[in-house]
């Protein structure tokens, strides 16, 4: 395992983006951060700069002008970046499906690595997804690195 993702395996730091969401999630989100839920024990914190994530952590649908907006912030994310899809909106567009403006599913915009359902998600549900996400890393990163016998 490289440096880099030994390092992000231990602390990650999450950059928490709305593309016109209802809120719910995000307040769930900001509940993750309380000491009931505590998530900064496990090294996890929301940052105010997308050029310092590890993590992004999207929800709402995406209308027309968050689409070319999240291709932004993706690009200006350091790689590996972990994208992080919360909530029924981010997952299906849910109530926001036939709406005039609401384009297309996260996926389909950009490389999804974890999917949180729920509307909203609960916080234990946002805490497994992003531990998922870790775990993912570390496994692409061994199996990448295979020795050759």
């Amino acid at each position: 395992m490289d440096l880099k993702t030994k390092a992000l395996t231990k602390s990650i730091w999450v950059f928490h983006v709305s593309a016109g969401s209802c809120n719910n999630c995000d307040i769930e989100i900001l509940d993750c951060f309380t000491p009931r839920f505590d998530v900064e024990r496990f090294g996890i914190q929301l940052i105010g700069s997308v050029r310092h994530a590890d993590a992004l952590l999207i929800t709402g649908a995406m209308n027309r002008k968050a689409v070319p907006r999240m291709k932004e912030i993706y690009r200006q994310a350091p790689k590996p970046c972990i994208v992080v899809a919360c909530g029924i909106c981010a997952l299906s567009q849910h109530m926001f499906r036939d709406s005039y403006n609401v384009r297309e599913p996260l996926d389909k915009i950009l490389p999804v690595d974890v999917y949180i359902p729920g509307c909203p998600p609960k916080p234990e549900a946002i805490i497994s997804g992003i531990i998922k996400a870790l775990d993912k890393l570390k496994e692409n990163n061994n199996h990448g690195h295979k020795k050759q016998d």
